[in-house]
């Protein structure tokens, strides 16, 4: 196993674009675990489509609507939240901060939004709800082949305060990644939350995935939502009929993503889906998007897209390798600055409003 180091820094980061941040996390984070983060699957056209995509559509700015000061605050189940901005399920932090998840969890509770953790994470459940102070914590999860295995998990989950569980169903396999391929990545870290049936430490990521459940079905969504009494959400959607069929089958929650385009390699960006499924759901259930946001116009589009909630990875993770729990939180201060920014701009006054908001198709191209 390569050398490994990860950052220590802990202090405040000055953020001018996502773009800028992630030249200078490739500074800090080690060239192994920089490469598995940043990068995605083939020649990463679906990834860099995720980012370009937000060019599909325009907003609209509407002025003299006398506005001052608008409102990102919003609510789900229950849960008041500084901003409908909340952290992605991303695996392994401890990458790219020696304190991983634990300073990740405390960066978004700082700020005042729901943090996602990981089944890869690098630490164990108490460790990242002991940060939670009052805020909500969701658990995204890869669920083992050995049902007793995922009821233990679901077990700890609840007992560590985790309000609601998200089903990756578009990773049954690893996308190929060339770029962890390239750099011979294997996992230095173990993962607390599946070790047992998943150690992580000198594994590739296609080993990793190989030991959960390969063969996901509407039957999964049944049994974690019956057995957990959470809402569950299918994270992965892309198709409106996917959704039907997910929500038919008792999950709680639609989450549009394409794994920020680390697995398939030529598919549908991921906000080019996000309306169609959007409408497809009719408000039955929330929904959450992720995959290549970067700015806070950007989540302002998602919101007029369908969204409910708009989830963030790659930046924070960056924001974690260069200050630690103070970069976090400054990552998520800066997306909720562009949001209000833009919502100043185009008039409106709070989330309901821009969920109103339509916007047009491009007339310029990308």
């Amino acid at each position: 196993m390569a050398e490994y180091i990860a950052s220590d820094l802990e202090k405040d980061i000055t953020i001018i674009n996502t773009f800028d941040l992630e030249t200078d996390a490739e500074k800090v984070i080690p060239k192994g675990g920089f490469g598995y983060i940043s990068s995605g699957a083939g020649d990463l056209y679906t990834l860099e489509e995720n980012i370009r995509s937000f060019n599909h559509k325009l907003i609209k700015p509407r002025v003299l609507q006398e506005i001052d000061n608008p409102d990102t605050k919003t609510s789900i189940f229950g849960d008041e939240i500084t901003s409908p901005i909340i952290m992605a399920p991303v695996a392994a932090h401890g990458l790219a901060h020696v304190k991983g998840e634990i300073d990740s969890a405390k960066g978004v509770s700082d700020y005042g939004s729901i943090y996602t953790a990981s089944s890869f994470a690098t630490k164990s459940f108490k460790e990242m709800s002991d940060q939670a102070n009052g805020q909500p914590q969701w658990f995204q999860f890869y669920m083992s082949k050995d049902d007793g295995i995922n009821r233990n998990i679901m077990d700890e989950a609840k007992a560590n305060g985790v309000k609601a569980i998200v089903l990756t169903a578009d990773a049954t396999v690893g996308g190929n990644r060339e770029t962890d391929k390239r750099n011979g990545f294997t996992f230095p870290l173990g993962m607390p939350i599946v070790q047992a049936y998943q150690s992580g430490v000198g594994q590739t990521m296609d080993a990793v995935y190989k030991s959960a459940k390969q063969r996901l079905s509407p039957k999964d969504i049944e049994f974690l939502a019956e057995y957990s009494g959470l809402p569950v959400f299918v994270k992965g959607v892309q198709d409106g009929e996917d959704a039907s069929v997910a929500i038919n089958s008792g999950a709680g929650g639609i989450w549009v993503s394409n794994h920020g385009g680390r697995q398939i390699d030529g598919g549908i960006a991921a906000f080019d889906a996000l309306q169609g499924v959007a409408e497809t759901v009719n408000k039955r259930v929330p929904v959450v998007f992720d995959s290549g946001v970067r700015r806070g116009a950007h989540v302002y589009k998602a919101l007029a897209s369908g969204a409910d909630l708009v989830a963030i990875g790659r930046p924070v993770v960056y924001g974690l390798a260069l200050g630690g729990h103070q970069g976090v939180q400054n990552v998520f201060n800066y997306f909720q600055h562009e949001l209000e920014l833009t919502m100043q701009l185009t008039g409106t006054h709070n989330i309901d409003e821009i969920k109103r908001t339509k916007l047009v198709d491009n007339p310029y191209g990308n």
